[in-house]
């Protein structure tokens, strides 16, 4: 399943750049973004909740992306 409107909204991305020194404030919007996006955070759970699940990201960098973010979202709630 692939779920394309997770993801952080472009200009989001954009202005991240994978940058460290971005990551709280990119977590922040991009939590920001996920809170207004219930029901597709309640099919990831949902689904979760049934096993396991995987999170892909295009990044190259393995610390700072939107799957590690959205993996500390997902847990949290």
């Amino acid at each position: 399943m692939w779920q394309k409107d997770i993801a952080p909204s472009n200009s989001l991305r954009v202005w991240f750049g994978h940058d460290e020194k971005k990551w709280d404030e990119f977590r922040r919007r991009y939590f920001n973004e996920l809170d207004k996006n219930t029901e597709s955070v309640k099919t990831i759970l949902d689904k979760a909740r049934q096993g396991s699940i995987t999170l892909l990201y295009g990044a190259k960098e393995e610390r700072f992306n939107n799957a590690v973010a959205l993996k500390e979202y997902l847990e949290a709630s």
